[in-house]
């Protein structure tokens, strides 16, 4: 894990080094100021020569002023080194959940995958920034304060050392404890977050059902088990931080004492006296960086390890090594004995076995929970069959990039999905880089063309949150301009006019009916007259066709067709 950490480092390895050189300079400054105390009384005050110590005096505030730059360096340029490789990495994140499959979306929770991105990583750039310097810096110190201390006098040196193993025992035991709860604080995070998401983005069916008081009680009951975890975290911190503490201070004191009767007895001066005091609170101040360590290491651990994970996880669908470009699709799909289930031992789809010719126009038709949103979400591969293959104008699927395959494959849903920009956006989302006119003419086919005159901004009016400020019926509409301006040669329409009222259903459909000429298209519908025009109607039931042929055959026959439509 810390091999796979420091390869974050490399792209910034000229501002490692300056952040890290100058918080190195800067603590070997720091161990040099306890000797010039020892000077400055066992050589300065003695000598009663007051211009070489105003002199003295002067150097030392130069030191200072170094020390002061290049504690500014490692501050501002030691966190934009923690920044730029937190960025990388919540920029590898988000290029990784792209490529996820629609089957970890199926599982994941939203607010949970927002608090990997955006917590987790802010813990990784603050360990990103402190972690080699603030643990080199710590041994550096150590070993530099001790080995000063040994020139003064060995034997309080080695009085001073004595406390150091039940320090590195208290810092052990107490880091393991917090990196586990750190872990659980996360996971607390990430609950709230989903209780965030799903409020706010559900508030209108909370007000409609005046359930607020009921969803008080459960973002209660997270925020009381968020302070419960928090709190455990915080109280290993305070009995850490007590028992250092206790321990500093309890050395210092026998070195006071014991420092005493040396100088009494002649072997210490004045200055060294004063001196070794100085220099164990600076060979005990790595204690004191430790014990931050105790608080933020833990965290940046706990949220690279689901960082990790995250990117460990793979997608279900994906382009096969041997994948290339798909050529320009004729249309003609063929599903070949398909058998599909999302999981749950319990099969949708069972050996589904259907031609479909280039630019037909086939409708899909059947109970809710027959398989036919799922059959047709294999085609441009959001799934993958468990079993049998799809073939796209002879070709297998699985041998095309999904980029290009998606590319020539058009989709409208029933539940319609809008960013919260622009009109102009969302249409365009259809092909990025649209011209205005084409934006427009796409807009004008899908009978969007009133609705924008009518608003004050045009295309340039916000639609809010999943379209909020949109009807059903226009966000349907506006799904459907998308289409219009990619194109595709095969289209996929999930019930694509279901929001609109009969009036414009028709209008729709006529342009639909323009669009689709010449073109595959897959229809899915429970209004069956919106598909009398359809070449062939496919009857689903329990994951099977169970019959096939034209509106006017199954009408005539007694079966599934004429029971739906009865």
């Amino acid at each position: 894990m810390l091999r796979q950490f420091f390869d974050y480092y490399r792209p910034w390895k000229a501002l490692f080094w300056l952040d890290f050189g100058c918080a190195v300079l800067s603590g070997l400054l720091e161990l040099a100021f306890p000797l010039a105390i020892k000077g400055f009384i066992d050589v300065l005050l003695p000598n009663g020569d007051v211009a070489l110590t105003c002199l003295a005096a002067v150097g030392l505030l130069v030191i200072y002023l170094i020390n002061a730059g290049l504690m500014t360096i490692v501050i501002y340029w030691g966190h934009m080194l923690g920044i730029n490789i937190e960025t990388e990495m919540r920029c590898r994140a988000f290029s990784h959940l792209q490529r996820l499959s629609f089957s970890y979306f199926d599982k994941e929770r939203t607010g949970k995958l927002v608090a990997r991105v955006t917590r987790d990583l802010e813990e990784i750039g603050e360990v990103a920034h402190h972690g080699p310097e603030d643990l080199f810096i710590a041994i550096m110190t150590f070993v530099g304060a001790f080995a000063l201390m040994m020139t003064i006098n060995l034997e309080l040196a080695l009085i001073t050392a004595a406390i150091v193993p039940a320090c590195v025992l208290i810092v052990a035991f107490f880091g393991g404890r917090m990196t586990r709860t750190w872990r659980a604080i996360y996971s607390r995070v990430a609950d709230f977050n989903v209780r965030l998401e799903e409020n706010i983005g559900g508030i209108r069916v909370v007000q409609a059902f005046a359930n607020e008081e009921h969803e008080k009680s459960l973002f209660a009951k997270d925020n009381e088990r968020y302070r419960t975890t928090k709190l455990s975290a915080y109280k290993l911190m305070a009995g850490s931080s007590a028992l250092n503490y206790m321990g500093m201070r309890l050395i210092q004191v026998v070195v006071m004492v014991a420092g005493a009767v040396y100088v009494l007895g002649g072997s210490l001066s004045t200055g060294g006296f004063v001196a070794f005091l100085l220099l164990v609170s600076v060979f005990f101040r790595p204690l004191d960086k430790i014990a931050a360590v105790i608080e933020t290491y833990p965290r940046g651990i706990a949220g690279f390890r689901r960082y990790l994970e995250l990117l460990e996880t793979q997608p279900d669908v994906a382009d096969v090594p041997t994948a290339a470009p798909a050529p320009a699709f004729k249309g003609a799909v063929r599903f070949d004995n398909i058998g599909f289930e999302y999981g749950h031992g319990l099969p949708v789809l069972k050996d589904i076995s259907l031609d479909v010719a280039a630019g037909e126009k086939m409708a899909f038709v059947g109970q809710s929970g027959a398989g036919k949103t799922t059959l047709l979400a294999l085609v441009p591969r959001f799934y993958d069959p468990q079993s049998g293959g799809i073939y796209i104008d002879g070709l297998d699927i699985t041998g095309f990039t999904l980029k290009s395959l998606r590319a020539q494959i058009g989709i409208v849903s029933q539940d319609v999905y809008l960013f919260g920009g622009t009109l102009r956006e969302n249409i365009a989302y259809g092909r990025l880089g649209a011209s205005e006119h084409d934006i427009l003419e796409a807009a004008d086919k899908a009978q969007l063309s009133d609705m924008i005159a009518q608003l004050p901004d045009g295309l340039d009016t916000i639609v809010g949150e999943r379209g909020v400020s949109l009807s059903g019926g226009q966000k349907q509409r506006v799904a459907i301009a998308r289409i219009f301006l990619k194109n595709p040669p095969i289209l996929i329409l999930d019930e694509a006019t279901s929001a609109l009222d009969t009036q414009t259903e028709r209008q729709i459909q006529a342009a639909l009916d323009a669009l689709t000429v010449n073109r595959t298209t897959l229809i899915i519908a429970h209004r069956l007259d919106t598909i009398r025009n359809a070449d062939r109607i496919a009857v689903m039931q329990d994951g099977r066709i169970v019959e096939l042929g034209t509106h006017a055959d199954l009408s005539t026959t007694v079966g599934h067709f004429a029971r739906l439509a009865n």
